[in-house]
């Protein structure tokens, strides 16, 4: 099997950036894809993104997935996304190191059994024609039997904008522009045409406001959207100028003052809210990593102070602290207070 280069493209960066920056977005397609009916409440843990693959010759290969986290339901779910402008034959292979690897992060060995729990995956088509497959198959022929699994996949261009904002699928708009691209010759020189596109545009613009007023979404997920949305612009319709400055104008360009206010008060919040989750995995692991050494009991404690700590120096209030440490450790109020 020959060695394929993976690179990575402005399309990948900028599925990435949503699905780090503005989670609230995942669930609802997650929804979609797997016949899922999370709520929204959820809490999401996302796992390392680079993977480095051992190679003949001692050599390592890193991975880099576009997205792998788990969803807290009512059991806990592993969750395997990739974002693609079209099919390609390296992919199903990408996958299946991908999906390996994943497995092996979280694997659990007892007595001289391996048990590996290979994660629910899927793609975003984000162009498909009459030859795309709804679900692509990973199939292992072993010597204890045959074990295989689908990859689902979901198709960008098929969502009309009704079905985008009536199902929540927000994460789709910035790729909205491709379900356009045959018709860019015609944009560009017909300006009635034009007229029609930027019209969708100001409809959608429209829509992700009222979601704003609603208080369904913030107002820096709306910005993230948008700048997603110009950045996939800027790459897909670079040989077209019209089309590029007719929809950015619809869209917006730069960051008003209440809106720079608002966002800078989100991120912050948000800052600390992903701070407070990488302290505790932190602290976890610090935990495991001095249980091996000097017993559990001792490992654990352990990892409660270096937690304590970790957000201690990141600004967290010392009554959250408190409330983390006793939820992420089942610890009582009482004796979660000794750590601060």
């Amino acid at each position: 099997m020959d060695n394929v280069k993976i690179t990575s493209t402005p399309y990948d960066d900028v599925f990435r950036t949503l699905l780090n920056d503005c989670r609230s977005l995942i669930i609802p397609v997650i929804n979609e894809v797997f016949g899922e009916n999370y709520t929204g409440e959820e809490r999401i843990i996302f796992s390392p993104n680079e993977h480095f693959l051992n190679q003949q010759g001692g050599n390592e290969d890193e991975r880099v997935t576009d997205s792998s986290f788990k969803v807290l339901g009512k059991e806990p779910k592993k969750y395997h996304l990739e974002c693609q402008s079209g099919t390609d034959n390296s992919m199903l292979i990408r996958f299946f190191e991908y999906d390996t690897q994943i497995a092996l992060d979280e694997g659990e060995i007892r007595g001289n059994v391996l048990t590996v729990t290979f994660p629910h995956s899927a793609v975003l088509f984000l162009r498909y024609n009459a030859a795309t497959p709804d679900r692509l198959r990973v199939r292992m022929e072993t010597p204890g039997g045959n074990v295989e699994y689908d990859i689902l996949v979901m198709k960008s261009q098929r969502y009309t904008i009704e079905e985008i904002f009536e199902k929540k699928l927000l994460l789709l708009i910035p790729f909205y522009i491709f379900a356009h691209e045959k018709r860019f010759e015609e944009y560009e020189k017909d300006e009635t045409k034009l007229q029609a596109l930027r019209a969708e545009y100001e409809e959608i613009k429209n829509k992700l406001e009222e979601l704003v007023s609603q208080g369904a979404i913030s107002e820096y997920t709306r910005r993230t959207i948008i700048e997603m949305s110009n950045k996939v612009l800027e790459h897909i319709a670079v040989k077209y100028k019209s089309i590029r400055e007719g929809v950015r104008s619809v869209m917006g360009g730069k960051v008003l003052e209440y809106e720079a206010k608002t966002i800078k008060r989100e991120g912050i919040e948000q800052g600390i809210k992903q701070g407070i989750e990488q302290g505790i995995r932190q602290g976890i692991r610090q935990g495991i990593e001095q249980g091996m050494e000097q017993g559990i009991e001792q490992g654990i404690e352990q990892g409660i102070r270096g937690t304590v700590s970790i957000l201690k120096n990141l600004g967290v209030p010392p009554r959250t602290i408190l409330l983390k440490i006793q939820e992420e450790y089942n610890l009582s109020e009482e004796a979660s207070k000794k750590y601060l």
